[in-house]
């Protein structure tokens, strides 16, 4: 997972434009082009998400008591590190134009 992380703290967080005549001679369709790169960010998106959950788990504190509210800083130091990461459909969309993705398109059958 720290690849994705390290991927990402590269990226500028901003929405930027993006070519896409270069997106369509990929796979030969903008909506095939656009598939993947959801799927992908998708994808980014559960191992991100499962990794922040693992690492806030460590610092869990089960209390009897809502009123206990307890500022743990490293937690909350987690927690804006994975603020500040770009959205995943960036980087996705930057894996994808680099080439980063394997991805195979699976034709239909006719019936």
């Amino acid at each position: 997972m720290s690849d994705i992380k390290s991927k990402a703290q590269g990226l500028d967080p901003n929405v930027q434009p993006r070519d896409v005549v270069e997106m369509v001679n990929k796979t030969g369709n903008i909506y095939e082009s656009i598939t993947v790169i959801s799927k992908r960010a998708r994808q980014i998106s559960t191992d991100l998400k499962w990794e922040i959950q693992r690492k806030l788990e460590e610092f869990a504190v089960s209390s009897d008591t809502i009123e206990e509210i307890q500022e743990n800083k490293e937690q909350i130091e987690i927690s804006k590190f994975y603020e500040r990461l770009p959205n995943t459909a960036i980087i996705a969309t930057n894996e994808f134009l680099n080439d980063e993705i394997q991805y195979r398109i699976v034709e239909r059958e006719n019936q």
